[in-house]
């Protein structure tokens, strides 16, 4: 469609509608406003997931791949636990307790 086109079908055009706007569960507040849902606390992401004890022969990346299928995710449990694990994530030790996140 050339300029030309677009000056001279002006009256071919239907202007556009808009969207209806979907109505919050909440209702309206004093003001006649939507009201929005109270939204949940955050919670920091060591909090969210599961727990898993370390065993003999473990290493996050073996973790990683046996709990979300690919190896290469152990930075995710690592940062989730680093106040557990220390500086070398290379060093888990038997009998820790890591939080494996929800990702």
């Amino acid at each position: 469609m050339g300029l030309f086109d677009f000056l001279t079908n002006k009256g071919e055009e239907k202007p556009v509608q808009p969207a209806a706007k979907p109505q919050p569960a909440g209702g309206t507040d004093f003001f006649g406003n939507n009201a929005a849902p109270a939204a949940a606390p955050a919670q920091p992401a060591a909090a969210k997931g599961v727990s898993y004890t370390v065993v003999s022969g473990d290493s996050l990346s073996k973790i990683a791949k046996n709990h979300y299928g690919d190896a290469s995710k152990w930075h995710q449990i690592y940062e989730a636990n680093k106040a557990i694990i220390g500086n070398n994530p290379d060093h888990i030790e038997v009998g820790q307790q890591l939080t494996l996140p929800t990702i």
